[in-house]
């Protein structure tokens, strides 16, 4: 009986694949073999700390490498993972960990004044995490990711095993109420994104794990590894489901390391990575692209680029004409879907 699990899908990827890259963030590359080894010490550390089956993971985290990570360690280690909007404030903070009952929160060293804020509000929560960045070092109160991650390991998993029933939280942003924590089973989210299956290349849904480093391996013998850039912030749907289902066929992430969207920098980055594919919202993203495109005509031709996906907003025919008319050999897709269902119709 196949475990639908992403843990089991990703490992399979990086067993096939173990030298090509999964992440790319600025002039950083994390090959398959390092992020799979990197996620196995996190998970260790969990589990060290205490955590227990489905305990559940906070990633307080930027658009990095590291909130990847921080989801495959809770994959491995039978762990809840769930999203933090990281413009939330004490208060809304507070609210969202001891709703989900945090055990372990990975934050950036950036919110580490927020996080002291609240962390004497929430006795369930076992270990932080920080992740140093400049001029922001690793707070005394908190676990070093670097230290953690740099030690590597082989394979973790906790003495309870891993399940297709092992959960993934997405947090609501609370426009209609309080943030709310959406509990996707991993086999139901891993087939409501098409388990696997990829119209564009003619690839129906997997029948085994095993397909995904199977897959791998043949896009790895193609010389084309597909590339996808999540504009959007990971801590929303939109990024986090569409990009994670890009790593199940073998294909890898570049995160922008800009904290703030810059169009001219998403495109000298597709240029320069070799970019098929990018994820946004609708026009908060889509309007400063054509803004930029226009003015500076014939600056990007982004040759590689192959689709624009937009979900969690509509996106007006106005605006994809516009895009078109810079980039007239590009797909451009609308995704209808929440948090709670995806796919439910889609426009090309």
């Amino acid at each position: 009986m196949e475990v639908w699990n992403y843990a089991n899908l990703w490992e399979s990827v990086a067993s096939a694949i173990p030298e090509r890259p999964a992440l790319f963030h600025g002039d950083r590359v994390v090959k398959w073999r390092d992020f799979d080894r990197r996620a196995n010490a996190l998970a260790q550390h969990f589990i060290d700390a205490g955590l227990t089956q489905q305990s559940k993971v906070a990633a307080y985290l930027y658009n990095a490498p590291e909130y990847i990570e921080a989801y495959f360690a809770a994959f491995k280690g039978g762990f809840a993972p769930f999203n933090t909007n990281y413009r939330y404030g004490g208060d809304e903070l507070t609210y969202l960990f001891d709703n989900a009952d945090a055990e372990a929160v990975v934050f950036h060293a950036s919110f580490a004044e927020m996080a002291d804020k609240v962390r004497g509000n929430l006795p369930k929560v076992k270990t932080w995490v920080a992740v140093a960045e400049p001029g922001f070092p690793v707070p005394a109160w908190a676990a070093d990711y670097d230290a953690i991650v740099a030690r590597g390991a082989d394979r973790v998993e906790g003495p309870w095993g891993r399940s297709a029933d092992d959960l993934l939280l997405m947090y609501t942003g609370g426009t209609t109420g309080m943030p709310k924590g959406v509990m996707w089973r991993q086999e139901d989210l891993f087939k409501a994104l098409g388990g696997g299956a990829n119209l564009l290349l003619g690839l129906p849904p997997m029948e085994r794990v095993a397909e995904a480093g199977e897959r791998a391996k043949a896009v790895e013998a193609s010389g084309e590894q597909p590339i996808t850039i999540p504009v959007a912030p990971l801590m929303h749907a939109t990024g986090q489901f569409i990009g994670f289902g890009q790593l199940v066929s073998g294909g890898a992430i570049a995160t922008l390391p800009s904290r703030k969207f810059n169009p001219a920098e998403l495109f000298d980055e597709v240029e320069r990575l070799g970019v098929s594919g990018l994820i946004i919202v609708g026009p908060a993203f889509a309007a400063p692209m054509l803004e930029t495109l226009d003015a500076n005509p014939g600056k990007w031709t982004m040759p590689s680029l192959k689709r624009i996906i937009s979900s969690g907003a509509m996106w007006g025919a106005e605006n994809k004409q516009g895009l078109l008319k810079h980039l007239p050999n590009i797909m451009l897709m609308d995704s209808l879907g929440s948090s709670e269902a995806l796919g439910l119709a889609s426009s090309v």
